[in-house]
């Protein structure tokens, strides 16, 4: 009686600190008005479409492929990007995973910023960064604007959300939600976004807030609790576009018709496998090329591949399931590029 008392206790001690820690992790949720997206508590993906629940992760987790994933230390370091890019030239520099540093019209703008070594709440577990940077944080020029599209552990790294706040004081563009658990952090300059909002950055530099189909969350009780979203920088020669983290839908069809003309994109190819778990938040190379020609982007840069082990596909399978999409929908490779980390890539 006494050993089962004791293991008991042990059980309702291990609970209760798992679920003070999920307090712990979890970011403050957004309060406002009900929209079409947003009950009053939670929000909500366009059509409803709804990410897979805790028993299709259980089902996942039991029968997921073993996928080969080798971790790279030997990679160099790119150069240092340019202090600035004037003109309508843009330099796109990819970090890695979904983190690019885009230079046009004077500004530096940084998508989604990650350096850390695991997509996590925890150093000692998560999934782990596979592949270095591609330039070092120390080498960033001055960073004027940052896009971050959700709160994700692998799109919203704090610690150097700090640094960079600390360091550059650039202007912030969030979703709903998100402003307040930056802001809880001491960082400031933040302005939240709703889909379809807009707002100028500077003369000539629009900034578009799109929808996107993901979902949303860094704790136990925030599930969906704050906005995920994809941004457009719209200037007079065309459309940059950044769609985060996302489902194919029918929504890009508006996104198109409301930021064309398309001049670059950033699509996500990673972490769709299995699909019937991750159809419904995150793009397969396939749908990406099918948002590629929906954009009738000249250019589309693909991202959110090849750092971290987020799901079945195996680090190269991304890249090479691309080649495999573009030359089924006779889309040219050069028009869409999975790009070395490290690298800077010109768009005159």
């Amino acid at each position: 009686m006494k050993i089962l008392f004791i293991v008991l206790a042990i059980l309702l001690f291990l609970y209760l600190g798992i679920l003070f820690l999920g307090w712990i992790f979890s970011s403050p949720g957004y309060k406002g008005p009900v929209s079409d997206h947003f009950d009053g508590k939670k929000f909500i993906n366009p059509g409803g479409v709804e990410a897979k629940g805790f028993k299709d992760l259980i089902k996942w987790m039991r029968t997921r492929e073993s996928v080969k994933w080798e971790e790279l230390t030997d990679t160099e370091y790119g150069p240092p990007p340019a202090a600035k890019v004037e003109g309508d030239s843009i330099a796109v520099t990819f970090i890695n995973h979904s983190t690019f540093l885009i230079q046009t019209m004077g500004f530096n703008i940084l998508t989604d910023p990650v350096w850390c070594e695991r997509a996590s709440p925890v150093s000692f577990a998560g999934p782990k960064r596979m592949r270095p940077p591609g330039i070092r944080f120390e080498d960033l020029p001055k960073i004027d604007v940052i896009l971050l599209t959700h709160n994700h552990y692998d799109h919203l790294d704090i610690k150097v959300m700090i640094k960079l706040a600390d360091q550059f004081n650039p202007k912030i563009y969030t979703p709903l939600g998100v402003g307040e658990f930056l802001e809880k952090k001491g960082i400031g300059h933040v302005t939240e976004m709703d889909w379809w909002g807009q707002t100028t950055i500077d003369s000539g530099l629009t900034l578009l807030c799109t929808p996107a189909q993901h979902f949303s969350g860094r704790g136990m009780f925030d599930h969906d609790r704050t906005l995920w979203v994809g941004f457009a920088i719209m200037t007079d020669k065309g459309s940059i576009f950044y769609a985060g983290d996302s489902g194919i839908g029918e929504f890009f069809q508006e996104i198109a018709e409301r930021i064309s003309p398309v001049r670059l994109s950033f699509l996500p190819i990673g972490a769709y496998k299995p699909a019937w778990f991750m159809s419904s938040i995150h793009t397969s190379p396939a749908d990406a090329v099918k948002i590629h020609k929906i954009l009738n982007s000249p250019l589309s840069i693909a991202m959110h591949f090849g750092t971290f082990p987020l799901a079945d596909d195996g680090m190269e399978d991304p890249v090479k399931d691309l080649k495999i999409a573009l030359e089924k929908e006779k889309v040219p490779e050069e028009d869409f590029i999975a790009p070395k980390e490290g690298v800077g890539i010109v768009i005159e």
